[in-house]
């Protein structure tokens, strides 16, 4: 008898909030470091707690400031709040080198509380699993979560909690788990603001040698902060260097062209 089999599906959603001047202390701190960054090494939500460890690298200065950002800030950084909601904070050092920062962060949330974790789990549902990157300005979110939830509802609140302190860009949606005859390659793909992106800069010269221009005047002509550009360059550059190398690394009997 043939057996039946449960297909799950899971969605992976990615989007980028773009914090203003002096709404987040730590986007401030990585503004005056384009080279730092932070990411998340795990993430963890109940209905009013959150547990986190995140990596940051950068320069001995950078890593100094962003320590004394986490440590020193009024209220928790993932905070949406715009200011002290009498949470229950904690972050302790878990190692610290000339390059490198390990922070674990735990925070009790109030009422007066809001973030993106707890936002995520009250409309995308139990069992998500997310990755963070922030770089500068630019705080990338990556949420992994069942086919369940009401993914417009969870960008409303969002859009509601950070008012005027961000901006928020989608960067991709899509499913990791399909049938093999609907595979879905879309992951795959520049998002449309970072193929945007990658256009202007050989349009307007700045991948020719010497450069035309530079990420300020790019910025200018496409009208978006320099920070936001740097962003969309570098993951699209990065999304391509990786698909070459993984193209030149397929075996000869399938990268060569029937």
């Amino acid at each position: 008898m043939p057996q039946c089999r449960l297909q799950h599906y899971m969605r992976e959603l990615v989007f980028a909030l773009e914090y203003e001047a002096e709404c987040n202390r730590v986007a401030d701190t990585l503004a005056d470091y384009p080279d730092a960054s932070i990411r998340s090494l795990s993430l963890h939500v109940t209905e009013d707690r959150l547990w986190r460890v995140d990596h940051a690298t950068g320069t001995s200065n950078a890593l100094v400031d962003i320590e004394d950002a986490f440590l020193n800030s009024d209220y928790y950084a993932d905070c949406l709040a715009t200011e002290d909601c009498d949470a229950t904070q904690s972050t302790e050092v878990l190692d610290h080198t000339d390059d490198t920062l390990v922070l674990y962060s735990y925070w009790e949330r109030t009422p007066l509380c809001s973030s993106i974790p707890h936002i995520a789990r009250d409309h995308l549902g139990n069992g998500l699993l997310f990755d963070t990157r922030h770089e500068s300005r630019h705080y990338t979110w990556r949420i992994i979560h069942s086919d369940e939830g009401n993914v417009s509802a969870f960008f409303d609140e969002i859009k509601t909690a950070v008012g005027d302190c961000a901006q928020m860009e989608m960067l991709r949606t899509t499913a990791t788990s399909t049938p093999a005859s609907e595979g879905d390659d879309s992951a795959t793909e520049l998002s449309s603001e970072q193929e945007a992106a990658l256009r202007a800069a050989v349009e307007h010269g700045y991948y020719e040698s010497p450069r035309e221009v530079d990420v300020s005047e790019l910025a200018g002509h496409l009208d978006a902060p320099r920070s936001t550009l740097t962003y969309r360059l570098r993951r699209a550059e990065e999304h391509l260097a990786k698909r070459y190398v993984a193209r030149e690394q397929l075996p000869d009997e399938l990268s060569t062209p029937l």
